[in-house]
């Protein structure tokens, strides 16, 4: 294979657009899929439709394989190498999903698409490393989670047009679509970002020496816990809100219009966090949205107990909903860069584990406040307070253990 091979390195803000739009690629070929699955199932598997569901969990289980896969070997035979061989098979699971006449060959299919995806949501990430750190590196993740953030808003009504307009496969061209497009501008503008004698030879002896690597580096493991608890919320949060919409405040229907309001205000923070964080740093700018997390839901809990008339009781929900997402907005650039910051050596497989650990962990601590959920927006509350107070305890031991310094 061969293709153009750019030297010059790519303008700032082009070199940001691109890694948003790999970085977007997985949550987009989840969310848009959200509106076709009653269909698929129906389609698919009349006898037992629920099968439909399946769609996304078979789609997550390729990406999380893929996620420890890419990044070692990212570091070994560089980044576009890979990065290409992904969205190759990302398009490829995406042509096979739109062909597939059965439940189980969709699942298969998109199994072989999430695979494919991991490699831009993993290496994406290490590009970003391979090219900034510290403080700029921050800056950069928070710009490109801006994106990120806003795609799950809008990836469903994307979603919703395509199916109204042809049907429910047409979605998968719309991924062929944007895998081409990613590929063609990393083939033509982006030049590798990590040259040969910064590489790493593939073999298991150096995967193990740098997993053991990360996981016994209290600099990494601090930030990689606190990410933890930072996505945990964000989990329990969008499991939660559609039976909370409907169920206490009966407002199902208007659900997808507040929800995309609350994704464009968590998209500003990341713009905030960009503009204040050269000046600031990032261990500050953290904490102190933990701190307003955890000051903000300790608030709520308390006006909870008041049983407030409507419209005042959805008026105060959706303030406060609007204050958590903001907050959450503030801290994943930071901390990603945070965790990063140590292994500039090995950022291929850094990402690789950083994001399995902290997505992981997040899920076991998301799953019991989800299913804890009564009727009332009280056990999210709870959750939320716990998540906020732990990670701000976890900011000030890292700020003691390690002060920021005026420039990182």
């Amino acid at each position: 294979m061969t293709w153009p091979r750019p030297t010059r390195p790519l303008h700032f803000g082009e070199f940001v657009a691109l890694m948003a739009l790999m970085m977007s690629s997985v949550a987009f070929s989840i969310d848009a899929m959200l509106p076709a699955l009653p269909t698929i199932g129906l389609e698919l598997s009349p006898d037992a439709p629920q099968k439909g569901q399946l769609v996304i969990t078979s789609f997550v289980l390729g990406m999380g394989l893929g996620v420890m896969i890419c990044g070692p070997v990212s570091d070994a035979y560089g980044r576009k190498s890979v990065l290409l061989i992904g969205i190759a098979a990302y398009i490829a699971g995406s042509l096979l999903a739109m062909q597939a006449q059965s439940i189980d060959g969709l699942l298969a299919a998109r199994f072989l698409q999430g695979l494919g995806a991991a490699a831009p949501r993993v290496i994406a990430t290490a590009m970003v490393r391979d090219m900034y750190e510290g403080r700029t590196m921050a800056r950069v993740m928070s710009i490109i989670m801006t994106l990120f953030i806003l795609v799950p808003a809008l990836a469903p009504s994307i979603g919703a047009v395509i199916i109204w307009l042809a049907d429910w496969r047409a979605v998968f061209l719309a991924f062929v679509g944007f895998g081409l497009i990613a590929a063609a501008w990393l083939m033509l503008r982006q030049p590798e970002s990590l040259p040969p004698d910064r590489r790493r030879a593939l073999s298991l002896r150096n995967i193990w020496a740098a997993i053991v690597e990360i996981v016994t580096t209290p600099a990494v493991m601090i930030y990689v816990v606190t990410l933890v608890f930072a996505f945990a919320p964000l989990f329990a949060w969008l499991s939660n809100l559609p039976m909370i919409f409907a169920d206490v405040y009966d407002r199902e229907a208007s659900f997808p219009i507040w929800f995309g309001v609350t994704a464009l205000i968590a998209g500003s923070a990341s713009v905030v966090n960009a503009k204040l964080v050269m000046r600031l740093g990032m261990k500050r700018i953290a904490t102190l949205a933990f701190g307003f997390q955890a000051g903000v839901s300790l608030f709520f809990l308390a006006l909870l107990q008041f049983n407030l008339p409507a419209p005042w009781d959805f008026a105060f929900f959706f303030a406060f909903m609007c204050s958590a997402f903001f907050s959450i907005g503030l801290t994943f650039g930071n901390l990603n860069a945070l965790a990063l910051q140590p292994l500039g050596h090995m950022a291929g497989i850094g990402a690789s584990v950083i994001q399995s650990l902290s997505t992981v962990g997040s899920v076991m601590v998301a799953v019991p406040i989800s299913l804890a959920y009564n009727g009332t927006p009280l056990p999210l509350i709870t959750g939320m307070a716990f998540c906020a107070c732990s990670a701000l305890a976890l900011m000030l031991i890292a700020q003691r253990l390690a002060p920021e310094q005026p420039a990182e």
